[in-house]
């Protein structure tokens, strides 16, 4: 099965695919910072922040996007620029398949290409499946910035975590 799903690279055609996979994220987990869904803008302004930068979806032999990914620049000041920040989002009937890795390798292949050698995830506190999965593929925590986040009531941590290339 997984040998059977393909990486393309993110585009604007992905737009209502992509929102509504991150809009799932957001309603129902803290995988996803924004507690409201977002609009079709919110992708646009996406696909601006990544250019030139490793992005990605995941679909189905039909071409479902089940899933997608990206880096971009950690700081827009040009002394960062060997360090990316990573963001991926995979439906959740298709995680614990490998896909996550596949994604991750993808990215990180495309980010030594461009001389990125410092990758960052910003992970809620509250979401443990992810924390798991960044450990589990050389992420170290780096940084944690205590209750600095509220959502549906409930308090969270961000949890930094770094991996040099």
């Amino acid at each position: 099965m997984n040998e059977e799903i393909e990486l393309q690279d993110l585009s604007a055609a992905d737009r209502t695919a992509v929102i509504a996979i991150f809009n799932d994220a957001i309603e129902n987990s803290f995988a996803a910072y924004p507690e409201h869904p977002v609009s079709y803008e919110f992708f646009d302004m996406i696909l601006h922040s990544v250019k030139g930068y490793p992005s990605a979806t995941l679909r189905t032999p039909a071409g479902m996007v089940i899933g997608f990914g990206f880096l971009r620049p950690y700081h827009l000041i040009p002394v960062f620029r060997r360090t990316a920040e990573i963001s991926y989002f995979i439906k959740p009937e298709y995680t614990g398949r490998g896909l996550g890795q596949r994604l991750l390798d993808h990215l990180l292949a495309g980010a030594r290409q461009m001389e990125v050698d410092c990758i960052v995830a910003s992970i809620s506190s509250l979401n443990p499946p992810s924390l798991k999965f960044h450990r589990k593929h050389g992420f170290q925590e780096c940084g944690r910035f205590l209750r600095v986040g509220r959502k549906k009531g409930t308090d969270f941590d961000v949890v930094w975590m770094q991996r040099l290339l």
